[in-house]
C-alpha cells in the first residue's frame, strides 16, 4: 500500500538511504533538510532526479518547520501516513569541554527537534486514527559508552520520549516506534560538534586521549572487511513500514547491540508492570481499525 512519508535530516546518511529506499517500495517520499537550495543543493537534486519530493526543514526551528508541513499539507490534501524522525547530531569528547550553549545546541536536535515534528505531524494523523512515527534514537539510549553521555543522553529522552507518546497515541490509532541503530559509517561521525572549550581537557591527563583512542577503533571496524552496512538501517525501516499495525515492535535495535539487547529485554516486563500498576493497560495495545 501507498503511503505518505516525511523524513528528517535527508541530506545524507540513513535518511538520504531511506528516502531512496522507500521511493523505490512506491511510497511518497518527502525528503527534508536544511539549506535545500544552497549547501545541500546537490544530494536534494538527486533525490529529485529519483522522484523524490524536497522540502526546506530546519528541526530547530518553529517557522520552518511549520513551512515545511504547510506544504506538505498543500501537496497532500493533509495527509501524512509516516514519519521518520531521523536528524541528530553527534557529540564526543571530554564533557566539561563541552559548553552549556552546544549541549543546548544537541539537545536543540535530537531531543526538541522530535517533538516539534512530531507536533506539527500529529492532527493530520489524529485526524486519520492512523499513522505510524518513527523515531530514530541509538543503542547509546541504553548502554553509556565514556565521552559520549552527552550524546547519550540526549538519546536517553529519545527513549522516554518515544515510549510515552507510544502510550499518548495507541488509542488514537497512531503507532509510535523505536529504532536503535548501531555504529556504522555515516556523515554523522563526519559532522560531529567539536567541543568549544577543548583546553580543559588539559586537566585530565592521560585520560584526555581516550576519546581519540575510541575514534581510532571505531575507523578499525568501519575499515574491517566485515564492517557494518549502513543499509541495515534502510532495510529495517523498509520492513517497519511494510509491517501492518498493531504489529509492530516497540523497538528495532539494528546492528551489534553492546549490551542494548540485554537493556531492552530486561526493562520491558519492568515497564510493563509499571504501567500495569497504575491502571493504564488498555495504553499498551495500539487500537486499530
Amino acid at each position: 500500500m501507498r503511503k505518505t512519508i516525511l523524513i528528517t535530516g535527508a541530506s545524507n546518511g540513513f535518511g538520504n538511504d531511506a528516502a531512496k529506499a522507500l521511493a523505490a517500495a512506491g511510497h511518497h517520499v518527502f525528503a527534508t533538510m536544511r539549506d535545500v537550495n544552497t549547501r545541500h543543493r546537490v544530494p536534494a537534486e538527486a533525490l529529485r532526479a529519483k522522484g523524490i519530493e524536497t522540502l526546506e526543514l530546519d528541526v530547530t526551528n518553529n517557522a520552518s518547520v511549520d513551512a515545511a508541513f504547510a506544504a506538505l499539507f498543500q501537496k497532500t490534501g493533509g495527509t501524512l501516513d509516516v514519519l521518520v524522525n531521523n536528524a541528530g547530531l553527534f557529540s564526543q569528547g571530554v564533557s566539561e569541554t563541552y559548553t552549556p550553549e552546544q549541549v543546548r545546541d544537541l539537545f536543540e536536535v535530537n531531543v526538541f527537534g522530535i517533538q516539534r515534528v512530531t507536533r506539527a505531524a500529529l492532527p493530520a494523523m489524529r485526524k486519520t486514527k492512523s499513522g505510524l512515527i518513527v523515531n530514530v534514537g541509538s543503542i547509546l539510549g541504553r548502554v553509556t559508552i565514556p565521552f559520549m553521555g552527552l550524546y547519550g543522553a540526549s538519546k536517553h529522552a529519545v527513549e522516554a520520549l518515544t515510549d510515552s507518546y507510544r502510550y499518548e497515541l495507541s488509542q488514537l490509532g497512531v503507532d509510535v516506534v523505536l529504532v536503535q541503530p548501531s555504529a556504522y559509517q555515516t556523515n554523522l561521525y563526519a559532522a560531529i560538534q567539536k567541543p568549544a572549550d577543548g583546553g580543559r581537557a588539559a586537566g585530565y591527563g592521560d585520560v584526555a586521549a581516550l576519546p581519540g583512542r575510541f575514534a581510532e577503533f571505531l575507523h578499525g571496524v568501519f575499515s574491517s572487511a566485515d564492517a557494518p552496512d549502513p543499509q541495515d538501517v534502510t532495510k529495517a525501516l523498509v520492513v517497519l513500514i511494510a509491517t501492518p499495525a498493531g504489529q509492530r515492535p516497540d523497538r528495532v535495535l539494528v546492528g551489534a547491540p553492546y549490551g542494548a539487547d540485554a537493556a531492552n529485554a530486561a526493562l520491558k516486563p519492568i515497564q510493563g508492570q509499571l504501567v500495569s500498576g497504575i491502571g493504564f493497560d488498555v495504553l499498551s495495545t495500539l487500537k486499530v481499525g
